[in-house]
C-alpha cells in the first residue's frame, strides 16, 4: 500500500521530526494487524534508522507498542485514549450510540457507525449483537478505502458522481493491488446497485463468508455525515430475512439518527460553535 503522501517535509527540523512521527502512527493506525519494521520504513519512503528512532520517541510517550507476538508495531494505550475520548467528543458518535446499540440488540447481528475520512471510511463506534457466530471484517478505529464494505460503499454512493471518480481514480492502485474483486470499474456498477435499492450490499466481496448492509446518513442540508451498517455471516443476510427485517431495520435507526443530526444542526445554526463534519 503506498502511503507516501502521508509523511511530508517540513520548514524545521523539529517540525519535521513532528510530521513524520504523526505520520508513522497514521500508518499504523490504518493497520488492524499491526504493521512491521520492515513495512513502516518501505510505506514512508524514511531510512531505518530515522524510523527506529521516531518508533522509540512513540513508544516512550505511550503513542505506540511492539507486540511480543510478531514484534509488530500496534497503537499504544496513550493512542485509545485520544481516540476514545476524540470519538466522545465527535458529533455523530455522541449523538448515535444508542441507536447503534440498538440496532445490535433488535437484529441480534453487529452495528457499525462509520464516517469519511478523505479517500477512506473509518469505523467509529461497533456493537455486537448476541447472535454467537461473528464477522470482525470491521472494527472499530479500522479504515478501508472508501466504498470498501457495506457502510463505506453507502457513502461512496452518497456523493456525487464528480467526486466518485476523483475518489476511485486515486484508489486506483491501492483497488486493484488489495482488492482485485473491487476495481474501480466493478466499484461504479456496485454504486449505481446501491443508488437504486436505497442501501448498500457488501455480498462477502471483502471476506468471504461476512455480508453487511448499510445505508448513508446525511445532515438536513444534504452533506454526508456517515453509515450505519450491519455486518454478519452469509446465512444470517439472505432473503427474506434481509429486505423484511434488517434492512427495515437498519432504515429505522438511519432515520432516528438523522432526526438527531437535524436537531444539532438547528442548535448550531444559533450558536457560534461550529459544527464539525467528516469529510
Amino acid at each position: 500500500m503506498e502511503h507516501k503522501a502521508l509523511i511530508t517535509e517540513s520548514t524545521t527540523a523539529g517540525a519535521q521530526s513532528v510530521d513524520r512521527a504523526l505520520g508513522l502512527l497514521s500508518l499504523i493506525a490504518r493497520q488492524a494487524e499491526g504493521s512491521s519494521l520492515a513495512d513502516l520504513t518501505r510505506h514512508s519512503g524514511l531510512n531505518k534508522p530515522t524510523v527506529r528512532r521516531l518508533l522509540l520517541a512513540l513508544i516512550n510517550a505511550g503513542m505506540v507498542e511492539q507486540s511480543p507476538a510478531n514484534h509488530h508495531y500496534q497503537l499504544g494505550p496513550e493512542a485509545y485514549l485520544l481516540g476514545h475520548r476524540a470519538s466522545e467528543q465527535h458529533n455523530l458518535t455522541r449523538l448515535a450510540t444508542c441507536n447503534v446499540a440498538r440496532l445490535a440488540q433488535r437484529t441480534e447481528d453487529a452495528a457499525c457507525l462509520s464516517i469519511r475520512r478523505g479517500h477512506f471510511s473509518l469505523c467509529l463506534y461497533r456493537e455486537d449483537g448476541v447472535y454467537p457466530i461473528r464477522t470482525h471484517a470491521l472494527v472499530q478505529g479500522a479504515y478501508h478505502p472508501l466504498g470498501v464494505g457495506a457502510g463505506s460503499l453507502a457513502m461512496l454512493a452518497a456523493l456525487p458522481d464528480a467526486e466518485i471518480t476523483h475518489v476511485l481514480d486515486a484508489q486506483r492502485s491501492l483497488l486493484e493491488q488489495q482488492y482485485p474483486q473491487l476495481a474501480p470499474e466493478h466499484m461504479v456498477n456496485l454504486v449505481n446497485e446501491t443508488r437504486l435499492q436505497g442501501y448498500a450490499v457488501n455480498p462477502g466481496l471483502v471476506f468471504a463468508d461476512s455480508w453487511g448492509i448499510g445505508i448513508a446518513l446525511r445532515w438536513p442540508d444534504g452533506v454526508l455525515a456517515g453509515s450505519l451498517s450491519l455486518a454478519a455471516i452469509e446465512s444470517r443476510m439472505q432473503e427474506p430475512r434481509r429486505s423484511q427485517t434488517l434492512v427495515t431495520r437498519l432504515k429505522e435507526e438511519a432515520l432516528a439518527i438523522e432526526h438527531l443530526l437535524a436537531a444539532e444542526f438547528t442548535r448550531h445554526q444559533t450558536s457560534p460553535t461550529p459544527l464539525a463534519r467528516s469529510k
